[in-house]
């Protein structure tokens, strides 16, 4: 345990409660936070790898484009799983 970590266990030992309660409330809050910007950071990030429509390669778009319509048929057709 880090000095700091012994220091905020002593004072919030000297809490009435109810304040260790709003230190608990505030301390998630704060990991919920730091959850949502490590979330928003790894969306961010798969972006950043992911090509823009005018950025991708026709060939592939075709491609892409063939896939799905084989795909939509044979769901159609009732061979999709």
């Amino acid at each position: 345990m880090t000095a700091l970590e012994f220091r905020l266990i002593e004072r919030l030992k000297q809490l009435p409660p109810g304040r260790v309660a709003e230190v608990a409330d505030f301390v998630e809050f704060l990991a919920a936070r730091e959850q949502r910007a490590a979330a928003i950071e790894g969306l961010r990030a798969l972006d950043r790898r992911l090509p823009d429509d005018e950025e991708m390669p026709p060939d592939l778009a075709e491609e892409l484009e063939e896939e799905i319509r084989r795909d939509r048929a044979e769901r159609r057709q009732g061979n999709g799983n």
